[in-house]
């Protein structure tokens, strides 16, 4: 099947971001639960801290609600160290996701299959070229980050 790519869009009431939460939550908890780590809360201190990690990698999404999962994603936001932990945790839970939560398995998977949007386009301060105090291009050197 090829890849299709689709324009960049947010829907305002973020439904599919929401739901993506949940199965994060889930899985997390599964993994915690199946893994009999200590604590006295849902979740403990490991475990706890990847899920708010996780969270806040996915309300700042570029994407929006039209983001794909992130194993499809062309934007990599997590940490080296939080990608692998939420690797592991997926790995473990996401067989299991279909006998103890079928449905949510199952949209995960459709959603999986969306295509994948294009970035947004970057606005003109961030381009490559500037220009000088005469109005004409001026191009920055490759190391360059300082504002002109």
């Amino acid at each position: 099947m090829p890849m299709q790519i689709i324009e960049f869009t947010t829907d305002k009431r973020f439904v599919r971001r929401a739901r993506e939460l949940k199965t994060i939550e889930t899985m997390v908890r599964m993994y915690c639960r199946g893994h009999r780590h200590q604590g006295g809360a849902p979740l403990c201190s490991d475990c706890g801290a990847l899920f708010e990690y996780a969270k806040r990698r996915l309300e700042r999404c570029v994407f929006g609600d039209a983001k794909p999962t992130c194993a499809n994603c062309v934007v990599h936001c997590y940490k080296a160290d939080m990608r692998e932990q939420m690797r592991v945790v997926m790995r473990w839970a996401g067989p299991r996701m279909m006998l103890r939560h079928p449905v949510r398995a199952i949209v995960h998977l459709i959603d999986e299959r969306r295509p994948v949007p294009t970035l947004p386009a970057k606005s003109a301060k961030s381009r490559s070229a500037t220009k000088d105090s005469a109005g004409s291009e001026v191009p920055r050197a490759e190391g360059d980050r300082t504002r002109r």
